[in-house]
């Protein structure tokens, strides 16, 4: 497993909370519809994750090439056969890294400052996320500048959260290499979002 090493131009990545009503290939259908390079499965808190549920979604999503991180215990990352984990929680980044690096991918959330993201990306994590996975109101112009800032100067790949496919566009102009979508905006018809969002990150791409 390798990290996500983003080509010219912003690439997707989308975001699903692992639910029973999560079906495998709904979650493949918005996947197959774009450049989508990773996708964040969130496993609830409230109870044990249905293992076989987790492996069947992230078998389906990693036939076409997305690598599948869990924002949950890391130990679901060897028990499912998946690529990594999201860390959303800066407390638990130290030991996500000890003990799955460099063979799985880990990436830092949770970022509540400029402080936060340069120690994430210090301590060699393979993507600093700018942005909560549920959005809250109000977050995108900080998230719009951390991305400008962090992709000016750091060489670590930076992914921002659009709640908007008007926000997945800002972030592609402002250097983000990769633009997360918001779950609320692929739950209905996610493949159908997918491609509507490779067409903004398509007209940033041709812009000279």
């Amino acid at each position: 497993m390798s990290s996500p090493l983003p080509p010219p131009g912003a690439r997707l990545m989308l975001v699903f909370t692992l639910t029973p009503e999560l079906r495998p290939d709904a979650a493949a259908a918005a996947v197959r519809a774009g450049d989508v390079a990773a996708v964040v499965l969130r496993v609830p808190k409230d109870g044990a994750p249905d293992i076989r549920h987790l492996r069947a979604v992230a078998e389906a999503l990693q036939k076409h090439d997305a690598a599948v991180l869990v924002e949950g215990p890391d130990t679901l990352v060897t028990a499912a056969g998946l690529d990594g984990v999201h860390v959303s929680d800066l407390r638990g980044l130290q030991a996500a890294l000890r003990e799955l690096k460099p063979q799985a991918i880990v990436g830092a959330g949770g970022l509540a400052s400029r402080h936060d993201a340069m120690e994430a990306g210090e301590s060699g994590a393979d993507y600093v996320f700018f942005g909560a996975l549920e959005p809250r109101p109000g977050d995108a112009p900080e998230i719009l500048d951390l991305v400008a800032w962090w992709a000016e100067l750091f060489e670590v790949p930076c992914v921002g959260l659009a709640a908007s496919l008007d926000e997945a566009e800002a972030l592609a102009q402002a250097g983000a290499d990769f633009v997360a979508l918001a779950e609320a905006l692929v739950a209905d018809g996610g493949a159908a979002t997918v491609t509507a969002a490779m067409d903004r990150l398509s007209r940033v791409d041709a812009q000279p």
